[in-house]
């Protein structure tokens, strides 16, 4: 599995979409029952996934699924 793929399931375990439902509309704006719950899912996901522990800061930033991809490259994650 390659880094996209597991940073997709990330948004796909914890929303149960699926994967074509990802994309630039994808965020806490335009998906029904994203939380804070849900947010803090997706991080404990994504720092399990790629053995990387967010700055509270990205942590508040993550709010979509192309800001993700983005701190993804902060963390030198090639996705």
């Amino acid at each position: 599995m390659n880094n996209l793929e597991k940073y997709n399931n990330a948004f796909i375990e914890v929303f149960g979409v699926e994967d074509s439902a990802l994309g630039s509309n994808f965020n806490k704006d335009s998906v029904d029952g994203w939380d804070s719950v849900h947010q803090l899912n997706i991080i404990a996901l994504l720092e399990e996934s790629f053995d990387i522990m967010l700055d509270p800061e990205d942590i508040m930033e993550l709010t979509s699924y192309e800001k993700g991809k983005e701190l993804m490259v902060k963390y030198e994650v090639e996705l």
